[in-house]
């Protein structure tokens, strides 16, 4: 059937588009309607479907149904209207607010994990003078065992001690921070 309306459409026949129009409206209404959820939005957009139809309808090659095709265009009108300027324009004080409020959230999160920071290079500075060197060699300065070890002039292993004593020490003395941080979302 759909072929016979599209072959007499084609022609130019305005009885061809009022049955395509009585038979296909509510289906492609119900589609846009439910990709839109507003129902003078989803009207909008099966009017502009049908009108293109009329104005297209002798350059319109169907490779499938003529309801496929109906419901395609409801695909892409719904997705050309969510990329338009106007619902932009109609949402723009919500994303502005959404932006605002991620923004004051990001300084927050800067200024808690400073002070985590802080907190940290104060438990490493109460560590012994010695365990403290090798382990800021270690995490800050980013060196290998094997480079302590030779640029101190100390066995690897006892590197290897150190440091394993010093995140002991500072998993001890630090441990609250492990529960702020999971809190804002750093681990």
């Amino acid at each position: 059937m759909s072929e016979t309306l599209l072959s007499s459409l084609q022609c130019g026949s305005h009885r061809a588009m009022e049955e395509i129009y009585r038979v296909y409206w509510e289906g492609v209404f119900d589609a846009a309607l439910k990709k839109t959820g507003d129902e003078a939005l989803a009207q909008d957009i099966t009017q502009e479907i049908f009108i293109s139809l009329w104005e297209n309808h002798k350059t319109i090659n169907l490779s499938g149904s003529l309801g496929a095709y109906l419901h395609g265009a409801v695909k892409y009108k719904v997705i050309n209207y969510f990329r338009s300027g106007s619902i932009k324009e109609q949402h723009q004080p919500a994303l502005t607010a959404l932006m605002d409020e991620q923004h004051a959230a990001a300084a927050d999160d800067k200024l808690i994990l400073k002070e985590l920071h802080l907190e940290v290079d104060a438990a490493i500075a109460l560590l012994p003078e010695k365990m403290q060197q090798v382990f800021s060699m270690s995490r800050k300065q980013e060196k290998s065992i094997k480079e302590i070890a030779t640029e101190l002039d100390i066995s690897v292993q006892t590197v290897k001690n150190q440091i394993s004593a010093a995140l002991k020490l500072l998993k001890k003395s630090l441990s609250y921070i492990l529960l702020i941080a999971a809190l804002i979302g750093l681990t």
